[in-house]
């Protein structure tokens, strides 16, 4: 004989249980229906910042239409960083926003996220994604000599154990970097932002020329040259040691026309300001230059200050500070961009509709 199906209260949970037809030929025994606990809180999404580029952070937090969450970051007498998120995150998809660089302590900032990973998982968040606009160590991609690292891959490493679930960059230095990680890594670009600020200026069409670096960047050049509907050059350079550069050559028709070059960065500016100088040399009346991330190591503002070039373009994937900063540099914000891929991430809906599939440089 067999009785109806009825509600329980659990004595583990207190949730109610739906118990399904009992056995009552075998003393105790039942036969439990299938139940279902639907979530009562919306999925929420939240943005913290680390302390290399808060201003940027800010500014993402605002476009989405949020606050930006507290953390609190501090460091020990003897160094050691310390972390904690001073509310809750539990169940949250959260976004770490970091850009680890040479304004600050770069290997600090590095840590700092790390941490940042580490204590947002114990704090049982639902997703962790590391906004990292510049990611660092991005040069050191592959061997070139014996008995080198190769560092960009070990980043991905540290950020994997940390317990990232997803990375969001901008312009990366290759975009073979993408292939060091286990885990999704949205990749976007500023080329479209600082087309859009060319082509304002009335600097596109055939009286200028897209000018990249080195044959390296000829694909960034080249989609950027398509969107001011110029040509292209490409200069050649030899490097005899890290962060020396000599222009050797210009391969292109530079002569009469206003050059534009563009990079992925701008370090200590030596190959622009050479680059600049070899094309007024071969022609070209003006040179602009463009980069996304601005480095700016060691003498760059000085040489770009006083250099040939009529205006530098960058952007605050890192913090340009606005004390000593030369008239010639401009700086666009790329919060906008990245807090439209934030909001598409956290919807589930696709990252690279935002520039039309054009996100994808490489």
């Amino acid at each position: 004989m067999t009785a109806s199906t009825e509600t329980l209260l659990d004595s583990v949970s207190g949730f109610p249980q739906v118990v399904g037809e009992q056995d009552m030929t075998t003393p105790g025994s039942r036969v439990w229906g299938e139940t279902a606990l639907a979530r009562s809180s919306e999925k929420r999404l939240m943005v913290f910042a680390g302390s290399s580029n808060v201003e940027l952070a800010k500014g993402i937090a605002q476009r989405l239409g949020i606050r930006l969450g507290d953390v609190i970051t501090k460091q020990f007498a003897n160094g050691e960083t310390y972390v904690k998120f001073d509310e809750s995150v539990r169940g949250a998809d959260v976004f770490l926003v970091q850009s680890p660089n040479g304004v600050g302590s770069l290997n600090d900032q590095l840590m700092e996220l790390l941490i940042m990973i580490d204590a947002a998982k114990l704090a049982s968040v639902h997703r962790i994604t590391a906004v990292m606009p510049w990611f660092p160590y991005s040069r050191q991609d592959k061997k070139v000599s014996g008995r080198e690292p190769i560092t960009a891959r070990l980043m991905a490493n540290l950020l994997e154990t940390a317990g990232v679930d997803r990375v969001l960059s901008m312009d990366l230095h290759t975009g073979q970097l993408q292939g060091f990680f286990n885990i999704p890594v949205d990749h976007m670009t500023a080329v479209p932002i600082v087309a859009n600020y060319f082509r304002d200026k009335g600097l596109s069409g055939p009286e200028c020329v897209v000018v990249s670096p080195d044959a390296g960047g000829a694909k960034r050049a080249k989609k950027f040259a398509d969107k001011l509907d110029t040509s292209l050059a490409i200069l050649t350079k030899e490097r005899p040691q890290h962060n020396v550069a000599e222009v050797t050559n210009v391969i292109g028709d530079v002569r009469g026309k206003t050059a534009i070059m563009i990079d992925d960065m701008i370090d200590t500016a030596g190959t622009l300001c050479a680059g600049a100088q070899a094309l007024l040399d071969h022609g070209a009346i003006a040179v602009y230059a463009t980069a996304t991330h601005a480095v700016f190591s060691g003498p760059a503002l000085e040489r770009i200050a006083g250099s040939v070039m009529a205006e530098v373009v960058v952007t605050d994937t890192i913090p340009v500070p606005v004390v000593g900063r030369p008239d010639n540099i401009t700086v666009l914000s790329v919060a906008g961009v990245l807090a439209d891929t934030i909001r598409n991430v956290f919807c589930d809906e696709s990252v690279s509709s935002i520039f039309g599939g054009e996100n994808q440089l490489f």
